[in-house]
């Protein structure tokens, strides 16, 4: 083996450093500066190393920046919740320091999680202001205030969801009963039924067509056997 080759494989053995990809995805939108994460991966550099507390004229061996400046962009990144020190003691008794970057990976995860959530929020947006869309298709027509009204009060107050709604203004096209106070009722007979998905919704209304639905005697030609459904009449709905 040459010299060079000898070099290669001793660089290969001492490993590398293993940095989450989330790490460079989400550490600008943290406001971490660039200077800050390449502190930070250093750090986590020294910890592959088994040195989990090194000192600023450590780190300024490998870094531009001089001993202050390294002192003052550790006491930054503590103040920003990204890194924090610990104690501990040994299997000697003895107590010692180190550098945890554990606060750092919560707060990406809580970022993510965050992030997430603020997503939902706005895609569930989405789909309430695609409502009154379906609502001026179906009816073919711009809805009057009050109509508008209505649809808020169903998500707003009444607490219905946009899918739900939508099964429910499908219900009324289906019965050629169009209108707002048709699907009121529906809204009101499901919640008070506490029919709340649209599972729910397609099995309540298997069961009323299985019950409704009638096939003439098999005596008859083929031709004439017909199927006959009902649609359920919530307006008609009694306690």
């Amino acid at each position: 083996m040459n010299e060079k080759n000898k070099r290669l494989h001793l660089w290969i053995e001492q490993g590398n450093v293993a940095i989450p990809q989330l790490f460079f995805q989400h550490y600008k939108k943290l406001n971490i500066q660039d200077d800050e994460a390449l502190l930070l991966l250093h750090l986590l550099a020294f910890q592959s190393e088994r040195n989990d507390f090194p000192t600023p004229n450590d780190l300024a061996q490998r870094l531009h920046f001089n001993e202050n400046d390294i002192t003052l962009k550790l006491q930054r990144l503590m103040q920003k919740g990204f890194l924090e020190i610990t104690q501990g003691v040994d299997i000697h008794g003895k107590l010692y320091e180190k550098y945890s970057i554990y606060p750092l990976w919560e707060r990406i995860m809580d970022f993510i999680e965050s992030s997430t959530i603020n997503e939902e929020i706005q895609a569930q947006k989405n789909e309430e202001g695609e409502i009154f869309k379906i609502f001026e298709q179906e009816f073919g027509r711009l809805l009057s205030p009050m109509e508008i009204e209505t649809i808020s009060m169903w998500l707003d107050a009444d607490r219905h969801s946009p899918s739900i709604i939508k099964a429910a203004l499908k219900e009324a096209v289906l019965a050629s009963k169009l209108s707002f106070r048709y699907i009121d009722r529906i809204l009101f007979e499901w919640k008070k039924k506490n029919i709340t998905s649209i599972k729910q919704v397609e099995k309540h209304t298997e069961q009323f067509y299985n019950k409704t639905t009638t096939v003439q005697p098999k005596t008859k030609p083929a031709t004439e056997n017909t199927h006959k459904v009902s649609f359920y009449n919530w307006l008609e709905e009694r306690e």
